[in-house]
């Protein structure tokens, strides 16, 4: 009796694919506790207790291979950074993907470089804004204190000498104006200028550098003008002239102060308000979630403007989770090829290749027109998960609430607790829908068990509501509120094709980069509005009924 010899198309793979089983299963012997099929993964995952780590081993069929999936939840103080690692059994295939951020290339420098950039501008600032403002006082005092000897001749007596240093009633009157002058312009500075910067810039401050330059130049002017005036004073008395008086030496520095307080008007005018007419529209969109804001500037630098966005972004933007790109994946879609292919002898093997391509292709074609469809359904489960998990914190929390009560002045028969200790009371019992919550919405890397037993503290001694408390983890915005965002140094690099310190323009495109988060900035002008007047006559402003058979009324 003829017999048919039937062997697999892929016998070679198939073979090593059942030792690698065989393998794998030998080896989770020793995990039988806390490892099963991806299906039982799936009802299970919500059931796990808090800081509970699982690795779940899936075994799919890609093109003949056995791949296996694992997840790992960590027990830290972080509540588990997901990692999901995807490897082949053979050579052939092998892809890792892991959740966690990578390094940023560009962390901030602490060092000398770094301190020296971020505070020589201000440093300068502040030592040519003290020399200017006590040179008007340097140079009323130094006559008195005998600085210029040259000033009173020698062969003058004292009654001479104490008339030409002597202060009359409108000589007063200057010192006077020259101490409200310079109280103002102090003042005035401190409210405006004397502040820590925000800000280190690749670029110098075009407004900025003008007026020091221009503080520079008057305070070098005056003192040269001073001395020389002084100068000659002393050589007009040597041969009879009239000598230099003190009352104008005081009105010398009074015009001083003026000129002074005119730049300090300059630099308000350049520096605090030129910018604040909007003249621009902003585009900023964040990727890789594609969140957008739109905003209205002014006349600003490149570089100014992107200071001015990312001062913006951390506190408008919403917190980005880089974990919620990767929700789970559907069954259909991990579910391989569900196609067997036979050899039987007789026929060509070319032939059966073909087949075998042409079905591959076809089932792929087809698992690619429903990928919509799964993606939809993907989404919607996953908002309902979220809104269920939601609507159980929310409980808890209202049912936990119910168990602290303030007391005052009252004897009770418990213990009395400060708001740390009733805060660790009440904890363990919303501690799981929580600890739920944050890991069905990827939050559990940004909030750890001391930050929110603090937060649970500070909200038990101010009398806030559950909803209060559960603010944060409900509405995660903004970018400030995420702990690991809350430094004192954000580096971000600037790319543009501009010049930074140029202004901004129509047209003008720049991008804001920090770790895998990139700020796109498209800058739009704002157009010129036309608004004409439209009188409505006042006749045209009355009524009438229209009825007809249909009419109710």
């Amino acid at each position: 009796m003829e017999t048919e010899s039937v062997k697999s198309g892929l016998s070679e793979q198939s073979s090593r694919g059942r030792r690698s089983r065989n393998h794998t299963h030998r080896s989770n012997r020793l995990y039988s506790n806390r490892s099963s099929r991806s299906s039982r993964h799936r009802k299970g995952e919500d059931s796990m207790a808090p800081f509970q780590t699982s690795v779940t081993l899936t075994d799919d069929n890609r093109d003949g291979q056995e791949v296996i999936e694992v997840q790992i939840l960590p027990q830290d103080d972080n509540w588990g950074e997901n990692t999901t690692a995807v490897t082949g059994n053979t050579s052939e295939q092998s892809e890792v993907e892991d959740a966690s951020l990578g390094s940023w290339p560009g962390e901030p420098d602490t060092g000398l470089g770094f301190l020296c950039h971020r505070y020589l501008g201000s440093t300068i600032t502040l030592v040519l804004s003290v020399v200017a403002f006590l040179s008007p006082l340097t140079m009323v005092v130094l006559p008195k204190l005998g600085f210029f000897p040259a000033l009173v001749p020698g062969s003058a007596g004292t009654q001479q000498r104490m008339r030409l240093l002597s202060c009359g009633a409108e000589c007063k009157g200057l010192l006077v104006s020259l101490a409200f002058k310079l109280a103002l312009l102090a003042a005035g500075a401190w409210g405006v200028f004397l502040r820590r910067p925000r800000a280190t810039m690749p670029r110098i401050f075009l407004f900025r550098a003008a007026v020091l330059v221009l503080v520079l130049v008057c305070v070098f002017a005056y003192w040269l003008f001073y001395v020389v005036q002084v100068t000659e004073g002393a050589v007009q008395s040597a041969v009879g002239g009239d000598p230099v008086e003190y009352k104008g030496l005081v009105a010398y520095a009074s015009s001083l102060a003026d000129t002074l307080l005119f730049i300090h008007y300059l630099a308000v005018v350049l520096i605090e308000i030129r910018h604040l007419q909007p003249a621009y529209y902003i585009k900023v969109v964040r990727s890789p979630d594609g969140e957008s804001r739109s905003y209205a500037v002014g006349q600003l630098s490149i570089q100014r403007t992107a200071v001015w966005i990312l001062e913006r972004y951390y506190t408008e933007f919403p917190n980005y989770n880089p974990y919620l790109e990767r929700l789970p994946v559907s069954k259909s879609r991990k579910a391989g090829s569900s196609f067997k292919f036979y050899e039987v002898d007789g026929i060509n093997n070319s032939s059966m290749q073909q087949s075998q391509s042409r079905a591959m292709l076809a089932a792929h074609a087809r698992r690619r027109d429903s990928s919509h469809n799964e993606r939809f359904y993907e989404e919607h489960d996953y908002e309902r998960r979220v809104k269920k998990r939601k609507a159980r914190l929310i409980t808890a929390a209202e049912e936990a609430f119910t168990h602290i009560k303030r007391i005052h002045n009252e004897q009770v028969s418990s213990i009395p607790m400060d708001p740390h200790e009733a805060a660790q009371a009440v904890f363990p019992s919303m501690a799981r829908s929580l600890q739920k919550y944050l890991r069905v919405t990827r939050q559990q890397p940004h909030h750890s068990v001391e930050s929110i037993l603090a937060h649970l503290a500070d909200c038990l001694s101010h009398d806030l509501t559950p909803r209060a408390f559960l603010e944060p983890y409900l509405v995660p915005a903004p970018v400030l509120q995420n702990e690991k965002e809350q430094k004192r140094v954000q580096t971000w690099a600037l790319i543009c094709e501009e010049l930074l310190s140029r202004p901004i323009r129509h047209g003008v495109t720049f991008q804001l980069r920090q770790n895998d988060i990139s700020l796109i900035c498209h800058v739009r002008a704002l157009p010129h509005f036309n608004i004409t007047e439209e009188v409505v006559d006042p006749k045209s402003n009355k009524f009438v009924m229209r009825l007809n058979s249909e009419t109710s009324v």
